[in-house]
């Protein structure tokens, strides 16, 4: 996974975070659950690159 990717991903993590968050203050339900549907989109686009990264580093195990 390259760097881009990461900060991506993160960026889109932290966005979702202050939408909960602000819908919390605000009382607001309906940006509340769109931060935390951000949030968990982002977060598994992250488990979905790792696990592709740990299937590159189990070929090149192999390869060696």
């Amino acid at each position: 996974m390259s760097f881009t990717d990461k900060a991506r991903n993160k960026a889109e993590e932290l966005k979702g975070e202050a939408k909960e968050r602000y819908g919390d203050a605000t009382d607001d339900e309906r940006l509340q659950s769109e931060g935390a549907r951000e949030k968990t989109g982002a977060k598994a686009k992250q488990a979905g690159e790792h696990v592709k990264d740990a299937g590159r580093d189990v070929k090149d195990a192999f390869k060696k």
